[in-house]
């Protein structure tokens, strides 16, 4: 019977399909890291005091690239090459979700509708994430090899989501409601079609290195489609619903060191 678990612990028990997923799983989160600094290099003056959650919030993914690649040391592995149609941050990029690389890379000082959009994409992305890793805590949190791991990113993945949900409302009561909502809506429905995408992708590439046979590959794709399917319908409104967090200032302070996976 297929499972998430059955799935990823597959994964994880080979070299070849290990080692892409850490690889896309680092440089995603190094893409990550660096937006985030270099968006806080350019925060507005009129928004200069969320410059440190910002940085604390690059260093937090800077920091899990380095987790997934210690993870590849341990094993004796190198990191691949990402495969373009796995790269979920970039595919984002090109649908003009968040800001642009190119903006980032100026330096010129962003606006606050600038912020706003980097706080509502991040508020979708995020959610994605958090899901993500608690369904790996879940299943995998006690996992000799990569629990630890799977802990820690899925502790800073739900300070990241209350950071986004309490910075947001309180852009909202400022009186950015209106841009709020458009860019989470749009935002959410990019998202999605991107996820499903990157999903099939990443599944065909494990399915050559895990030699499933079709039918397991198809059953796979199927859920995906199906999973697209309800978000597309539904589920997508509650990646753009905003909340007070029971974390609050998730991303006040230093960021939590992880000096084993330096």
């Amino acid at each position: 019977m297929l499972s998430a678990r059955s799935l990823f612990q597959e994964i994880v028990d080979n070299d070849d399909s290990f080692q892409l997923f850490c690889s896309i799983a680092a440089s995603g989160e190094s893409q990550g890291g660096w937006e985030n600094a270099r968006i806080a290099a350019l925060v507005p003056d009129g928004m200069c005091e969320l410059a440190p959650k910002i940085t604390r919030h690059g260093a937090d993914e800077d920091k899990h690239g380095r987790i997934f690649r210690a993870l590849l040391r341990k094993r004796g592995l190198p990191p691949v090459p990402v495969p373009p149609e796995t790269d979920y941050t970039m595919l984002l990029e090109r649908r003009g979700i968040g800001l642009a690389h190119e903006k980032l890379r100026r330096e010129e000082p962003l606006t606050e509708e600038d912020i706003v959009v980097y706080l509502a994409h991040s508020r979708v992305t995020e959610q994605r994430a958090a899901d993500q890793m608690d369904m790996l805590v879940r299943y995998f949190g006690d996992h000799p090899v990569v629990g630890k791991a799977v802990r820690m990113i899925s502790h800073d993945e739900d300070n990241h989501l209350a950071y986004c949900h309490e910075e947001l409302l309180r852009l909202v009561r400022e009186g950015h409601g209106r841009t709020i909502q458009r860019v989470l809506r749009d935002s959410a429905l990019a998202e999605i079609s991107v996820y499903r995408d990157v999903s099939l992708a990443v599944t065909d590439h494990m399915g050559r290195l895990l030699r499933w046979p079709a039918s397991k590959r198809g059953v796979l794709a199927a859920g995906i489609h199906g999973t697209y399917a309800y978000e597309r319908f539904a589920g997508w409104h509650r990646m753009i619903s905003l909340r007070p967090p029971e974390r609050r200032d998730a991303l006040g302070g230093l960021p939590v060191n992880a000096a084993e996976y330096a």
